[in-house]
């Protein structure tokens, strides 16, 4: 790996542990079958989906996506609503990165095209689904095809798409300050002339009321993605939480590091006082 690429700390043995309770292995199984079975109904029926229109395709989406979370034993809890799309540019929609669970919950609430590493697209299951639904891939130690990356978003927000960014480029384990957004992905916003729809996601364990972090849904290092499933179905208790924040209107800020540095503080605010306008579970 390039020593320029983000990298975070984190690492499988130090962050992605649970200390709370835990599923016998029977029902963990029943969970991992049912997660994976759902998923992959999702990359059967994505050809059929892409024939319907994007406003007929998104509430399948987000059903799907929402059930997908649930399936892997993992409770839902939305705060806000994103931007409601009506003609002109779509939204760049940069989150921070904790898990693989974090695609799919993002599309539980806002469903877009996401943006990549190449990686994810020999992922088994996630990585064709990945790129039927039209999933932007991004050579991440090939610098010099950044500048086509960003071409290709800006031309995706131009078109009406929603478009789905993780900008710190690494996973972090979500129990302390995360990586810093790069600030690539939002000069396409100011291109196209797009609002930034910033999202906050955090996994709580139980006690639900002191919303302790939860490790085991942490994705980090060098963790193989069988164990991250399995450590994810047998840890009982986990709340996915995403906060969708006030966007950022288009032309407010003018400079893409500006833009980067305060759709970053404002997913790094706290949000635990807030109340939520949905909860699914």
């Amino acid at each position: 790996m390039s020593a320029w690429l983000p990298a975070a700390p984190c690492t499988p043995a130090a962050c992605a542990t649970h200390d709370g309770r835990s599923r016998h292995p029977l029902p963990a199984v029943a969970l991992l079958c049912a997660g994976c079975a759902l998923v992959l109904t999702g990359v059967l029926c994505a050809p059929l989906a892409l024939l319907l229109g994007r406003s007929r395709r998104a509430p399948l989406t987000r059903t799907w996506a929402h059930g997908v979370v649930r399936a892997f034993g993992v409770r839902v809890r939305v705060v806000g609503r994103p931007r409601v799309h009506r003609a002109g540019p779509g939204a760049l929609v940069v989150a921070n990165h904790v898990s693989w669970l974090d695609i799919p919950l993002v599309a539980a609430v806002c469903p877009g095209r996401m943006l990549a590493k190449s990686d994810i697209r020999r992922w088994p299951l996630l990585g064709p689904l990945a790129a039927l639904g039209g999933t932007l891939f991004v050579e991440r130690e090939r610098l010099r095809d950044l500048p086509v990356t960003v071409h290709a978003v800006a031309s995706a927000l131009r078109g009406g798409a929603r478009v789905v960014v993780f900008p710190e480029g690494s996973t972090w384990c979500g129990r302390g300050p995360g990586g810093r957004f790069r600030p690539a992905a939002f000069q396409a916003a100011i291109d196209a002339g797009a609002a930034v729809q910033p999202v906050r996601i955090r996994y709580l364990r139980e006690p639900a009321g002191h919303r302790v972090p939860a490790g085991a849904t942490a994705f980090v290092g060098d963790d193989p993605l069988t164990a991250s499933l399995w450590r994810v179905v047998r840890a009982a208790g986990l709340t996915a939480e995403i906060h969708v924040m006030p966007p950022i209107p288009a032309g407010s800020v003018t400079t893409r590091r500006a833009l980067a540095a305060l759709a970053q503080s404002t997913v790094a605010r706290d949000s635990a006082n807030l109340p939520s306008e949905s909860v699914h579970h």
